[in-house]
C-alpha cells in the first residue's frame, strides 16, 4: 500500500483527483491534507483550466434554470 501511495506521489495527480479537488474547493469543503496535496504535486495549469471551466459551467446551468423558470411563468 505504501508503495503504491509513493508511486502515485512521484507520479503526480490523475485527472480525476483535479476534478475532484476542483469541485470541492468551489464548495469550500476542501481538506488541509488534500490543499497540501493539490499544492505539492498538482500542475497549476490544471487547476486553472477546470476552474475556468467549471466556473463557465456553472453560470451556464444558472442561466439555464433561470431561462427555463421565466419560460414556465409565461414572462
Amino acid at each position: 500500500m505504501a508503495d503504491q501511495e509513493q508511486q502515485n506521489q512521484q507520479q503526480g495527480m490523475r485527472f480525476r483527483d483535479t476534478v475532484v479537488s476542483v469541485l470541492f474547493a468551489a464548495l469550500g469543503v476542501q481538506s488541509n491534507k488534500a490543499r497540501e496535496r493539490d499544492f505539492t504535486h498538482g500542475k497549476p495549469s490544471h487547476f486553472i483550466v477546470l476552474g475556468i471551466a467549471f466556473t463557465a459551467l456553472f453560470v451556464l446551468g444558472i442561466l439555464g434554470v433561470v431561462k427555463l423558470i421565466l419560460h414556465l411563468a409565461g414572462v
